[in-house]
């Protein structure tokens, strides 16, 4: 895993899209990305999202391990060290 990278997901009510839990990412204190897997293309894709206080607080740390290998070396990618 990257030096102060968070990884968290969203476990009110287990956010999902096509199946797959929905993650986000920051890395020290930059800011949030949302990932979702697109199966039409087979890739993890990103948007830098906003996040209010509130949605802030409900997030929870995910462990590395739980972390598909393909998003791992998604992020790998996007948090160029």
């Amino acid at each position: 895993m990257m030096k102060e990278l968070h990884v968290y997901i969203n476990p009110v009510g287990t956010e999902t899209h096509i199946g797959h839990t929905v993650f986000y990412s920051r890395r020290a204190d930059g800011p949030f990305y949302c990932w979702r897997y697109e199966a039409g293309i087979g890739q993890w894709r990103f948007s830098r999202v906003h996040l209010s206080h509130w949605t802030r607080r409900t997030l929870c740390a995910e462990s590395w391990k739980a972390v598909p290998a393909a998003l791992q070396a998604r992020l790998g990618e996007h948090y160029l060290e």
